[in-house]
C-alpha cells in the first residue's frame, strides 16, 4: 500500500461507506455529489486492492477485508479528532447531551429507572433514549449507534478487544406466586414447584438464562405459558402459576403486581448484568459519567429477602 496516496477525507469516507453501506447514502451524508463519491470509492478499491463493498442483489456488503477495517479507522479518526480539538469536558448539570442504551425491559428498571428519576435535578439537559438489546449490538456500538449496551455476563463471551465491558450488579433468582395463592404458604418444596402450573419467560425468541439452568439441572416443569420477560410477573395475579424471575425485577413490581416471593427451593446461579461500551470512548467524560452514575445505582440496589424454602 502507498501511504502517500491516503488521506484524511479517503478515511472519512471509508467510515461513512461502512456505516451507510449506499454509494447514495454516503454522499448525502457528507453534501458530496453521487459521481464524487463514486470515485473516492474507486480509490479506496485501488489503495486497497479489494473490492471494499460488493453488491448482492440490490444490496452492498463491506468485503471481509474492509470489514476488519472498520474499528481501526473510526478509532484512528476518533483519535485525530481529539488531537485538533480542546481537551473535551462534561458538566451534566450544564451541558446537552443525548444517550442511547440498549437494555432488557429488566436491566431498564433496575438501574435505568432509577437514572431518569435522577436526570431532572441531576443533568436537566441530558435526553437518555432506551431500546431493547439486538443480537448486533456490538455493531451498533461499533457504528456509534448505541453509547452504551447492558447484558448478561454470558454476553461477555463475544466481546473482542475493541470494546469493554464492566460488571454492573449480581441478581439472585426468587420464586414468584401471587400473593394469596391457596396452594404455597411461606416455602415451597421442589415437589411443589414441579406440580404447580408453570409461566416461563423468553428473552424474544432465545430462552432466559433461568430456563436454561432449569433444563440443565432437570427441574420438571408443568409449562402452561410462556411469556415475554417483563410482562412474566404482572401475569401471575389471581392464578395458580408459578414462575422464576431475578430478584430486582420481582421487589420492584411485587407490591403492585401483588406477588408472594418465596426462596428457590433449587440451587440457581445468580444472573450477572455488564455494561459494554466501545473501548474508544473509554476516556470520554460524559460516557465516563454516565458509566459512573449506572455504577453508583446498582451498588446502592438491595433485594429484600424472599420467605424461606420449605422442606
Amino acid at each position: 500500500m502507498d501511504f502517500r496516496q491516503v488521506d484524511l477525507n479517503l478515511l472519512v469516507a471509508f467510515d461513512v461507506l461502512m456505516s451507510e453501506q449506499n454509494v447514495t447514502a454516503a454522499a448525502r451524508r457528507l453534501s458530496v455529489g453521487q459521481s464524487a463519491m463514486s470515485s473516492t470509492l474507486s480509490r479506496l478499491r485501488a489503495l486497497l486492492d479489494d473490492p471494499v463493498l460488493e453488491r448482492r442483489g440490490r444490496t452492498m456488503f463491506p468485503t471481509p477485508l474492509a470489514q476488519s477495517l472498520v474499528g481501526p479507522v473510526r478509532e484512528a479518526l476518533t483519535k485525530f479528532n481529539s488531537v485538533l480539538t480542546e481537551p473535551p469536558s462534561f458538566e451534566p448539570a450544564r451541558d446537552n447531551r443525548s444517550f442511547t442504551v440498549m437494555a432488557s425491559d429488566y436491566a431498564s428498571m433496575a438501574v435505568l429507572q432509577p437514572l431518569l428519576v435522577a436526570l431532572p435535578t441531576e443533568a436537566p439537559h441530558v435526553e437518555l433514549r432506551i431500546q431493547p438489546v439486538s443480537a448486533s449490538f456490538l455493531d451498533d456500538l461499533t457504528a456509534d449507534n448505541v453509547d452504551l449496551t447492558i447484558v448478561p455476563l454470558a454476553a461477555a463471551d463475544t466481546i473482542t478487544d475493541l470494546f469493554e465491558y464492566q460488571t454492573l450488579y449480581t441478581d439472585p433468582y426468587v420464586i414468584a406466586v401471587d400473593a394469596d395463592n391457596p396452594l404455597v404458604s411461606d416455602g415451597i418444596t421442589l415437589e411443589q414447584f414441579s406440580s404447580l402450573p408453570y409461566l416461563a419467560s423468553n428473552d424474544g425468541n432465545a430462552p432466559t438464562l433461568v430456563e436454561t439452568q432449569l433444563d440443565r439441572l432437570g427441574i420438571p416443569r408443568r409449562l402452561d405459558v410462556t411469556t415475554g420477560f417483563g410482562i412474566a410477573p404482572f401475569l401471575l395475579r389471581d392464578t395458580p402459576f408459578v414462575s422464576v424471575i431475578p430478584a430486582s425485577l420481582a421487589s420492584t413490581v411485587a407490591e403492585g403486581a401483588r406477588l408472594k416471593l418465596l426462596t428457590p427451593p433449587m440451587p440457581l446461579e445468580p444472573i450477572t448484568e455488564v455494561m459494554v461500551w466501545a473501548g474508544r470512548n473509554h476516556d470520554d467524560p460524559s460516557h465516563r459519567w454516565l458509566r459512573e452514575r449506572l455504577a453508583d445505582i446498582a451498588s446502592q440496589r438491595t433485594w429484600p429477602g424472599a420467605a424461606g424454602t420449605a422442606r
